[in-house]
């Protein structure tokens, strides 16, 4: 995923077109990680969303459901804000 992108578009389970600001992208080992809060928002409802690519080489975004992956990416979310 590019790194400059600054919004992405996604579906909710209704179907509906919601916008989000990508707050960061993370490189965890051989992963790649996008942090983004619904446009508007507070950071406190920050989604953490894997990029993988589908059978057709396009990146997807999907929901980090793997407890110990998501506090993986937790933690380094958390490092990296905290030396800002």
């Amino acid at each position: 995923m590019d790194n400059n992108i600054e919004t992405i578009v996604l579906k909710d389970e209704d179907g509906k077109d919601i916008e989000f600001e990508v707050v960061t992208k993370l490189d965890i080992e051989e992963d790649e990680y996008v942090i983004v809060v619904p446009k508007g928002s507070e950071e406190d409802e920050a989604v953490a969303l894997k990029i993988q690519k589908n059978e057709d080489g396009e990146e997807v975004l999907i929901t980090i459901e793997d407890e110990e992956e998501f506090d993986r990416v937790s933690e380094a979310y958390e490092i990296l804000f905290e030396e800002e």
